[in-house]
């Protein structure tokens, strides 16, 4: 009754059935051990929850990001702190050619090429809780014909060196967007315009694999700034100072950039361990692909024990944000990561064995909406519980405690349920006692 009661808030999207379906399955996720299955899932579920009415909930479409989204404005948002909108995306092994979408997607966690399905996430980051919400998910259906033209357009650029004849100037500031950035783009927008109802959102922090241009117009279109990461090997160029010849066009790129001997009026702090110097520069910078200058962190890291010398280049779009929290925004994004390994670890984003693209779908949902259940939950019992794992030890302790009350006292006062729950409920999880939590 505790997560009907949470998902009251989302009553006016969905209808009752479904809602009072979605917390009888929580219920026995929240309770659940092994694989998060259909069939696991009935066999821990109470009554309405047969295995017939799970089958059927994973094959009814739901409104999933108003749900999230007002979940999280309800019980989670608090207003006077400040997000940040981070994406990524995550892939997951499934075997077979059945399951809707599946495809082969490079895995960043295991550095190959595996076959399985891929979604992007957005999340909004609490930049002082340092925590990141999942709101809206969508699975990426790569395309075969386009996928084959991309190959022949990459051949054909190998075999004609130099620029094409009769080719003009391009312009960047021209959004032409790949399938990967048009599905990112709309996703960006579904979830703004339910999120600028009640909150404002800045910057959007992505990984290395969007930092280039078209990223930049993407987040500009939605009047946002991006956060994102360089290549190692990127060039960039100082402000021309120099006075103007006369001739010609006005200069913009000055000196360029050796990462290896940065200029020492960039230089912001230094670092120094027992055998490494880190070097913080920090500046507005010119980089040939993008349109405006950019906000640029380098981070130079020397190893004084092997001589050698490694760096990082991070950047924003806007020339304003301070170096700081431009480094600490793009550490940020990597709270979506956890995000994942719970999902994967405790919800069933890995385990799910149903085919069709509403299962899918829903499966996957549904992970990301326990992970926005779960850190409720956990808010409401902070006292005692540190993570999901005891969470998840305190509802599979309450259901065996309940159980045995039942066959043994006909009649059990509500006050001797709640102590037996409490101290069950305990058993195998780390938490911090009564006596630690009043002295704290």
């Amino acid at each position: 009754m505790d997560i009907l009661s949470l998902l009251a808030c989302c009553s006016t999207l969905t209808t009752s059935t479904s809602l009072r379906q979605l917390a009888i399955i929580a219920q026995a996720v929240l309770t659940m051990t092994g694989r998060v299955t259909m069939l696991g899932i009935s066999r821990w579920t109470e009554n309405g929850g047969s295995y017939r009415t799970v089958n059927r909930f994973f094959a009814t479409p739901l409104p999933w990001e108003p749900m999230k989204v007002k979940f999280f404005e309800k019980h989670l948002f608090n207003p006077e702190r400040e997000y940040i909108l981070a994406g990524d995306e995550t892939v997951i092994g499934k075997s077979g050619s059945q399951t809707f979408g599946v495809n082969r997607f490079f895995s960043g966690l295991r550095g190959k090429v595996m076959r399985g399905l891929g979604f992007l996430v957005l999340s909004l980051v609490d930049t002082l809780e340092r925590k990141a919400y999942p709101l809206l998910v969508e699975q990426r259906i790569k395309n075969e014909v386009a996928k084959k033209k991309q190959t022949t357009r990459k051949k054909k650029r190998q075999k004609r060196q130099g620029r094409p004849r009769g080719s003009r100037n391009r312009d960047k500031r021209e959004f032409k967007p790949s399938s990967e950035l048009k599905q990112l783009n709309e996703m960006v927008q579904v979830l703004l315009r339910l999120l600028r109802q009640f909150m404002k959102v800045r910057y959007l922090a992505l990984d290395g694999h969007f930092g280039h241009q078209q990223a930049v117009l993407l987040a500009q279109q939605n009047e946002l700034e991006l956060i994102s990461k360089l290549r190692r090997d990127a060039v960039l160029f100082e402000k021309y100072d120099g006075t103007y010849s006369g001739r010609g066009a006005t200069k913009k790129y000055g000196q360029r950039l050796r990462f290896d001997l940065m200029p020492p009026r960039y230089l912001q702090k230094v670092e120094k361990k027992a055998d490494e110097i880190i070097n913080y520069y920090s500046g507005v910078f010119w980089h040939k692909e993008f349109a405006d200058a950019l906000k640029v962190v380098v981070i130079v890291k020397i190893d004084l024990k092997k001589r050698k010398l490694a760096h990082a280049v991070l950047f924003s779009s806007d020339v304003s944000l301070e170096w700081e929290k431009l480094i600490d925004y793009y550490g940020l994004r990597f709270q979506i990561e956890f995000n994942f390994r719970d999902a994967k670890q405790h919800f069933g984003l890995e385990d799910f064995m149903t085919t069709t693209k509403v299962g899918v779908e829903n499966a996957a949902n549904l992970s990301f909406m326990m992970l926005l259940l779960s850190a409720k939950l956990l808010k409401n019992k902070e006292a005692r519980l540190t993570g999901i794992n005891d969470l998840k030890t305190h509802y599979r302790g309450a259901k065996y405690a309940v159980l045995v009350l039942k066959k043994v006292l006909p009649k059990p006062e509500p006050i001797l349920i709640k102590r037996i729950i409490e101290e069950v409920g305990r058993l195998g999880s780390i938490y911090r006692t009564e006596s630690a939590t009043s002295s704290a």
